[in-house]
């Protein structure tokens, strides 16, 4: 898994879709993650540490885990199905941990008023991201592309990928 963290709310020119996208630590890749005017106005809000007048649902939420002593832990995204991300809400109560399902938008809004992590399976971003530093990924594969043309056997031999001892027979 990898953190992501809020990088903004936009709204996506062709669509007219509020779009949140959130980044990696190294600002390398992106999430787009299409939601509602509702979800991303109540994201935004989080994002910019608005605090309304009266709770909005997100915030009622939260409210209610304070009272009860739980905690959200963190959210996780761990699946695009349809076109759609799936998340888990991980509270917290003591010693006792729940994974609750939950729409991406809704785990990413309470996320950001609890200040809880958001991490995401590489497989979500390996499936759905979009590069933000292209000249940084070609210039790693490139590094890996000479590692590979320059490596001989006694190299695997010599960092320990290879002992002849063992399998020889």
């Amino acid at each position: 898994m990898i953190e992501m963290r809020v990088a903004g709310v936009i709204v996506d020119p062709p669509t007219r879709i509020p779009v949140v996208l959130l980044r990696d630590p190294q600002d390398r890749r992106a999430l787009r993650i299409y939601v509602s005017q509702d979800q991303a106005q109540a994201i935004f809000n989080a994002y910019k540490h608005q605090v309304p007048l009266r709770p909005f649902t997100h915030d009622l939420m939260i409210n209610i885990l304070k009272e009860w002593d739980l905690t959200v832990e963190r959210v996780v995204i761990h699946s695009l199905q349809d076109n759609t991300f799936h998340a888990v809400v991980t509270v917290r109560q003591g010693e006792v941990k729940k994974d609750l399902d939950a729409r991406s938008s809704d785990a990413i809004a309470l996320a950001l008023r609890a200040n809880a992590p958001i991490w995401v399976f590489e497989e979500v971003i390996a499936d759905a991201s979009i590069p933000v530093d292209e000249e940084a990924d070609e210039a790693e594969q490139q590094a890996f592309r000479e590692f590979l043309a320059n490596l001989r056997p006694e190299d695997l031999i010599q960092r320990g990928g290879w002992d002849e001892e063992r399998h020889s027979s």
